[in-house]
């Protein structure tokens, strides 16, 4: 578990620097979709799940 987790941080940390490095490139795209499927196997993975349905939720119920 402490392993996964620090594997998901690194993973979050290389991507939030590609991100605001402007350029994603494809070694970039792998990383983050290596955070995914890390982040799915986490504990924060239901949650990360509900938050995000949440979200859908309340857009899609809002009126233009």
């Amino acid at each position: 578990m402490a392993v996964s987790i620090s594997v998901v941080l690194l993973l979050l940390i290389l991507a939030v620097v590609f991100m605001r490095n402007g350029a994603l490139k494809i070694s970039h795209a792998l990383v983050c979709m290596m955070l995914g499927f890390y982040l799915a196997s986490t504990s924060m993975a239901p949650t990360i799940s509900n938050g995000l349905t949440a979200t859908a939720d309340l857009v899609s119920g809002l009126r233009p």
